[in-house]
């Protein structure tokens, strides 16, 4: 039966928010007990509560339930005798604090019983010389600090293990004192292993350059008295031999006084981070698709490549490579047909240069080639040419075989640039000559192209305020009935007034325009200009006519374009039907089911629609059945090479064949009587040329049409 005799009123201190110590009082002496109990009753020791009970078994009992502070044990109980009652009530309660109350003959057994788990020890025989509550209270105090000491330690550990840093201390000889979990599953030592060993056996390190042992970075934080990086490029060598690459730092430990204790190392395996920084750094210079060098990298090797040419006196060229017709393999093929197609341009380019040398793919079907340290031009024109053979053969994908050719242009370092952009812009432009020239072949840079590289960059900057400065005019060109002479219609040419150059044709700035995005608000000013100028004759009485007007792609595929249009009709007044819009083949080809979408909603506002320069693009005459056309329109070439008769049994067959879909045919470029006598053999419909009229401006076209074609020409 437990007896419980409270020093102080528990109860109390609880109601006030305070509770003391509880002691469990282990004695089967109740005189002894008592002794025990009075001393702790000493006020100037503090509150405690005393629970006492006799047997071991009691104590054991009262321990499962909690809330004791500390034990006070005779080691000689009527139910257990000796080390085994500790031991006993150790496995009861392994984190309460146990203190021995020993009578001075079984002094050594009290030792050894501290040596064995308990706190520590008091003799028995000697208590009434002792303060004993002030004894106990400076035990518990003690106890209470180490319990404390534990906990803190406890939570240092857990706050240690749960970071993702390896950490490591040592003392200040260099011993390991501790491992986090990290540090052991990097070192390969648990910590049990790992502690009392010099640093040098547990954390192995060496340059990973060079191979050989890094500096100690205990030694060094501690001599530093500071926080100390690792050498750059720090390998840790696993207990195992495994290698991991880490990165961090170490510091000196200091205690309460101020005085070097030891030094701790943090740091982090780095293997993956790294692996994930070169995949970065390569996807963000390389290209997705081929895996090539980007622009990104090519521009950094060029630079590169120039320095290192400058020191030895060689040369480096940029050869700037374009697919020939490369859009036609997406559009009849598919994407992923013209993906395959460019890994296999890349995998060739590859096999035609060295290894010193480098492929890149500018994007889309644009490649570069850098040719580093080469003799001169006579080796990179031998690049090109095996460049050019190695493409044009046939590229077999996914059952289809593809035969596609290249055009490349050619810049050599130093004569034709001294830095990387300039090479590449030089390259650049003798590319576009290239196709000029009828493609699949290459063109050196040259000073003509130069000059009119710089021709182009002039003009461009002037037709950014040319629509501001209304420098644009229209000019009118009449369409002839073949058989009557009537004039049918008037197409509208555009004409730059330039402020410097002149009267320019537009050859000579619409591609610039289309090249730069300007070709779309000076389309729309030629839309309006021409229906504005439609409606004012047809307002002075002159006889209706239509007018047609040419569409760039980059006009016809703009989503704004219907809006423009009707706003445009709106705003002049014309009538739809006198409006019609000339495109050409490429133009209609280039998505056949929006085209038949945007050709639909044209028809469905009253708009006339002819196809332009036929003859000239892909000449696929199924497409006339499938598309609403009002008229086409031959190409001047065809008018020209009339005779011999080839020619003209070609023209007189497409001559039929649209007017059995009841298209309108019209001819351009006619220029001789003899052209528009074979015209009207052939049963042509219309004409347009010089023959008839040659452009002039609105007032002369008015003109024209009240005076009518002059009479002297023959028509049936």
């Amino acid at each position: 039966m437990s007896i419980v005799d409270s020093v102080t009123n528990s109860q109390y201190g609880r109601e006030r928010g305070h509770m003391g110590d509880n002691i469990l009082l282990v004695e089967d002496d109740p005189a002894e007990a008592q002794a025990l109990i009075r001393a702790l009753a000493d006020p100037r020791a503090g509150s405690c509560d005393v629970e006492w009970v006799k047997l071991l078994t009691e104590g054991q009992q009262r321990l499962k339930s909690g809330g004791i502070s500390l034990v006070v044990l005779d080691l000689f109980l009527p139910d257990s005798q000796g080390i085994k009652t500790l031991e006993k009530l150790l496995r009861a309660a392994p984190r309460v604090p146990i203190l021995i109350i020993s009578s001075l003959a079984d002094e050594a057994l009290a030792e050894q019983a501290c040596q064995r788990g308990a706190k520590d020890y008091l003799l028995r025989d000697s208590l009434s010389g002792y303060p004993l509550p002030h004894t106990l209270r400076s035990v518990i105090k003690r106890i209470s600090l180490e319990k404390a000491s534990f906990v803190e330690a406890e939570r240092a550990r857990v706050t240690l293990d749960s970071i993702g840093d390896a950490v490591l201390s040592t003392d200040v000889k260099g011993y390991v004192t501790y491992l986090n979990r990290i540090a052991e599953a990097l070192t390969g030592w648990s910590a049990k292993e790992a502690v009392g060993r010099p640093l040098a056996e547990v954390f192995k390190i060496i340059d990973g350059v060079t191979r050989e042992p890094a500096p100690d970075p205990m030694e060094h934080a501690i001599r530093a008295n500071k926080v100390v990086g690792l050498t750059m490029n720090c390998v840790l060598i696993r207990r195992d031999g495994q290698e991991s690459a880490i990165e961090d730092a170490a510091a000196p430990i200091l205690d309460s006084d101020g005085e070097l204790s030891g030094a701790v190392i943090v740091f982090r395996d780095v293997n993956a981070a790294r692996a994930m920084a070169l995949k970065m750094s390569h996807l963000a210079q390389h290209d997705a698709l081929t895996d090539l060098p980007n622009r990104s990298l090519l521009t950094q090797q060029l630079v590169q490549a120039i320095a290192l040419a400058g020191r030895h006196d060689r040369q480096v060229a940029v050869l700037f490579l374009d697919l020939d017709h490369f859009k036609n393999v997406n559009d009849t093929l598919g994407h992923a047909i013209g993906d395959e197609l460019l890994q296999s341009v890349g995998e060739r380019l590859r096999s035609c240069v060295r290894q010193t040398d480098t492929v890149c793919r500018q994007g889309g079907d644009e490649f570069i080639v850098l040719l580093s340290e080469i003799g001169g031009r006579v080796d990179a024109i031998s690049c090109a040419r095996k460049i050019l053979t190695a493409l044009s053969a046939t590229h077999p994908i996914d059952g289809n075989d593809i035969n596609i050719g290249s055009s490349i242009g050619i810049s050599v370092f130093p004569e034709n640039g001294q830095d990387a952009d300039v090479l590449l812009k030089a390259a650049d432009t003798a590319m576009y000559y290239a196709k000029e020239q009828g493609r699949n072949q290459y063109q050196c840079f040259d000073s003509d192209m130069k000059a009119r590289d710089s021709e182009y960059a002039s003009i461009q900057e002037d037709l950014n305020a040319a629509l501001q400065r209304q420098e644009f005019i229209l000019h009118y060109q009449a369409q002839v009935d073949l058989k009557t002479g009537a004039i049918t219609g008037t197409e509208a040419l555009i004409r730059w007034q330039h402020p410097g150059r002149g009267l320019l044709q537009p050859a000579e700035f619409i591609p610039i325009a289309e090249g730069c995005g300007q070709i779309v608000p000076i389309g729309q000013w030629v839309l309006r200009e021409a229906c504005r100028q439609t409606k004012a004759w047809l307002d002075a009485g002159l006889r209706p006519m239509r007018i047609a007007v040419n569409i760039s792609a980059l006009e016809f595929r703009n989503k704004q374009f219907l809006q423009s249009l009707r706003a445009i009709l709106s705003e002049t007044g014309l009538e739809p039907r006198y409006l019609e819009l000339e495109l050409t083949e490429s133009v209609l080809m280039e998505d056949a089911t929006s085209t038949d979408a945007m050709l639909g909603a044209l028809k469905a506002m009253g708009v006339q629609l002819a196809i332009d320069d036929f003859g000239t693009g892909f000449s696929s005459l199924s497409y006339l059945t499938r598309f609403q056309i009002d008229a086409l329109k031959i190409d001047q070439s065809f008018v020209r090479a009339m005779n011999p008769d080839p020619e003209s049994v070609i023209l007189g067959a497409v001559i039929a064949m649209a007017k059995s879909l009841k298209h309108r045919v019209i001819a351009e470029g006619v220029e001789t009587p003899g052209q528009l006598a074979s015209l009207q053999g052939l049963q042509c419909g219309e004409g347009q040329g010089y023959l008839f009229q040659r452009p002039g401006d609105a007032d002369a076209f008015a003109d024209l049409l009240i005076a009518g074609i002059p009479k002297d020409l023959v028509f049936n």
